[in-house]
């Protein structure tokens, strides 16, 4: 076995390429076949800084090629009639890092927002994007290019995007709670209608629905303050691989086993 491997690390990765393609698009239409398709699928796209240290480049380097990753992931979600992406983008804990991660961070969401509003394939398939999280926090720039991307894509309803950024899950919860409060207090609501069903009205994106599956990229395996109102009954999985790695295989992987779940939401 040793042998083989050896003999195999040294064949060139792009030889492997047929191979690979057959395998991508025999689990593809596996996947399709079987019927049984998420509809929410929320990411944590862990693994970006150490991927670009891997390389020996700088932190931006990992999340440059992270956003590419994703533009990927949509197209992949569209193919299989996925209409609803999550991402965590920037969390309200991330402001901590080193300033000129967090600056080259912001100028990259500021890009990419822009790049949204003028992106053919958003209008072609009526991508609506959500930005989630406290944007106060953000700089005005950046806060301004994800109001106008959401703007700009306001009327779609085919696909949803939802991008987390200054998000934290117990903020949410937090915000959501100040809300209440002050509509209990003005005569909006009684306390007595305060319920599970209620208190989704007040989340980020109002009556959002749960994920189906939850992913982790990066080899952790942990939430980290993500969505935690909406993914009490999501189907986790955790993947060892970087996120700027990430492949249409170990996705359709995923969905596959997904689909062989059973899903009993306490029943």
């Amino acid at each position: 076995m040793n042998v083989l491997y050896k003999v195999i690390s040294r064949v060139p990765r792009i030889l492997f390429k047929p191979v690979y393609d057959l395998y991508e698009e025999y689990l593809f239409e596996r996947v399709k076949a079987k019927g049984k398709m998420p509809k929410h699928v929320a990411i944590i796209m862990d693994g970006n800084r150490r991927w670009a240290r891997k390389l020996a480049k700088p932190p931006w380097y990992g999340h440059l090629f992270g956003s590419k990753t994703l533009e990927n992931i949509m197209d992949w979600c569209r193919e299989l009639g996925i209409r609803s992406l999550t991402v965590y983008a920037f969390s309200t804990e991330n402001f901590k890092r080193k300033p000129e991660e967090v600056n080259a961070l912001m100028d990259l969401f500021e890009q990419k927002f822009k790049e949204v509003v003028e992106d053919e394939r958003i209008h072609k398939y009526g991508v609506r994007v959500n930005v989630i999280g406290r944007k106060e926090m953000l700089p005005k720039n950046v806060r301004e290019a994800a109001e106008e991307a959401e703007r700009a894509t306001k009327k779609y309803s085919n696909y949803f995007l939802n991008i987390a950024l200054a998000y934290g899950g117990r903020s949410e919860i937090v915000d959501a709670v100040k809300e209440i409060v002050d509509d209990v207090l003005n005569g909006n609501i009684r306390k007595e209608d305060i319920n599970e069903e209620l208190l989704k009205r007040y989340l980020y994106i109002p009556n959002m629905s749960d994920p189906d599956i939850v992913i982790r990229t990066g080899g952790e395996v942990r939430i980290s303050n993500f969505l935690i109102y909406q993914i009490a009954y999501s189907e986790l999985f955790f993947v060892d691989v970087y996120f700027p790695e990430f492949r249409k295989i170990d996705f359709l992987r995923i969905i596959r086993e997904y689909q062989k779940r059973q899903r009993r939401f306490g029943r």
